[in-house]
């Protein structure tokens, strides 16, 4: 083993060492593990008016009692703004961009003016079209990051939090985000698949989600683009506890600049715990379609999951990946509503045999989980469970899943940011970690 290489590996050992920590102290000192409280709620950390997040209500004798899930952007439930847009088949993501940066349902002439505003910023300025083409790597995700933290140096006022100012940062980064990942991923495929190397322009009557599909694929259907507008309406915004929503408003507290708050919060969805579970869905989907015989087989299916629950199939993790969530146990609205046009979509396509396997794997997934933990506690699939199913028929590529998260979270983002740096009373968000370890008495460097 070479000298560098040693060191690195004595030090990592070392580290080994340093990091353990009794689980037992966690209670004693009443450190709340992940901020999760002992029932599974989130430890209160801060006020919104943002979003709202309901999976159970608080019972008067104390505990938690599970009910359907609700999601609610600024006060209207999420079900409802959705169902109008599908019932009247039309795009409905600016609207809710509106609605979470507002605080309010804007008229026909607003939304008019600001899908303008929207369409206005959505082409890339020719520095950072170039820049982009030289950000080669093998994740959008760390694309975009960098990307965003390059419109810093595009920005005459980066640093400026005015509200303003910072309304006119959001706007632009929900413009800019579609087109940034359109244009890496056709870069990407350009530079790893040897394919060719398209750059299309945004149009200024398309929707954002008809102007991502044209800047990435071209080729696409009505109902492509609606239920892709459906799935950045419903990953929007998740309440302000949410990983990457809260790094955002932690960073904001400090006031740093927008980039660098929204970078933060790119890099946190781009974990695997957090917004990559569409494609872990879509992988173990293709996988259950190969290893099971009869897709109509309840006891089959069954005995399979029972397998990967015992950590005998698939990947042996004990995991059945889109199945269960934080918040939510009884429904998770946002696939509740997914499925409705997903179903459309699978008929468009062929696909509606795979959609009812889908389906029944749903149930039987819910059914086997309760079985095996021996619980009457509920749990319910996500909307990842479709989500990823949704973006293959569209004829979306893998590598972009997560990055759409990300363009349908940055008006979440953003407005939380706005939120964080403009109520009163605002602090830097400082919580405490408690040190477990004894003092030490120092030891001189000739004594060691």
């Amino acid at each position: 083993m070479l000298k560098k290489e040693y060191l690195i590996y004595k030090l990592s050992e070392a580290a080994r060492e340093a990091c353990k920590i009794d689980n037992e102290l966690f209670p004693m000192y009443n450190v709340k593990r992940g901020l999760r409280n002992e029932d599974g709620s989130g430890v209160l950390v801060g006020l919104t008016q943002v979003g709202n997040v309901v999976g159970y209500e608080r019972l008067p004798e104390g505990g938690l009692k599970a009910i359907p899930g609700k999601l609610f952007y600024r006060g209207y439930d999420v079900e409802d703004l959705a169902h109008d847009f599908i019932k009247e088949k039309r795009f409905g993501f600016e609207e809710v961009a509106y609605l979470l940066l507002s605080g309010k349902l804007p008229d026909k002439e607003e939304l008019s003016a600001f899908k303008e505003l929207l369409n206005d910023n959505m082409p890339l300025e020719q520095k950072t079209k170039m820049n982009i083409l030289d950000l080669e790597g093998q994740n959008i995700m760390n694309i975009l990051a960098r990307s965003v933290l390059e419109m810093y140096t595009f920005d005459a006022n980066p640093d400026d939090t005015s509200r303003d100012n910072l309304m006119r940062q959001s706007i632009e980064l929900i413009s800019k985000f579609p087109t940034i990942i359109a244009y890496a991923y056709n870069i990407y495929r350009h530079s790893t698949q040897g394919r060719s190397l398209h750059i299309r322009h945004p149009h200024e009557n398309l929707s954002i989600a008809e102007n991502f599909l044209h800047m990435l694929k071209r080729d696409f259907t009505d109902l492509d683009a609606r239920t892709l507008d459906l799935l950045l309406v419903l990953q929007a915004e998740h309440g302000g506890g949410n990983n990457s929503t809260f790094t955002v408003r932690v960073t904001s507290s400090t006031g740093t600049d927008t980039y660098s708050s929204i970078a933060a919060g790119i890099g946190s969805l781009k974990g695997p715990l957090h917004g990559g579970a569409n494609i872990q869905v879509v992988d173990m989907f293709h996988h259950l379609k190969e290893n099971i015989a009869d897709w109509k087989n309840v006891d089959e299916i069954d005995t399979y999951f029972m397998r990967m629950l015992n950590k005998e199939a698939y990947n042996k993790t004990g995991l059945i990946y889109g199945i269960g969530h934080a918040v939510y146990t009884i429904s998770d609205p946002r696939a509740v509503v997914l499925k409705e046009l997903a179903r459309d979509l699978a008929k468009e396509k062929g696909r509606s045999e795979e959609f009812a396997f889908l389906e029944l794997l749903e149930e039987r997934a819910i059914e086997c989980f309760a079985k095996h933990k021996g619980t009457k506690k509920r749990v319910s699939s996500n909307v990842d469970f479709y989500s990823g199913f949704v973006y293959e028929m569209i004829g979306l590529p893998q590598e972009i899943y997560t990055p759409l998260f990300a363009m349908a979270r940055i008006v979440g983002w953003t407005a939380h940011r706005i939120e964080e740096l403009n109520f009163d009373g605002k602090r830097i968000i400082r919580p405490a970690y408690k040190n477990v370890l004894d003092d030490r008495e120092y030891i001189s460097i000739n004594e060691r």
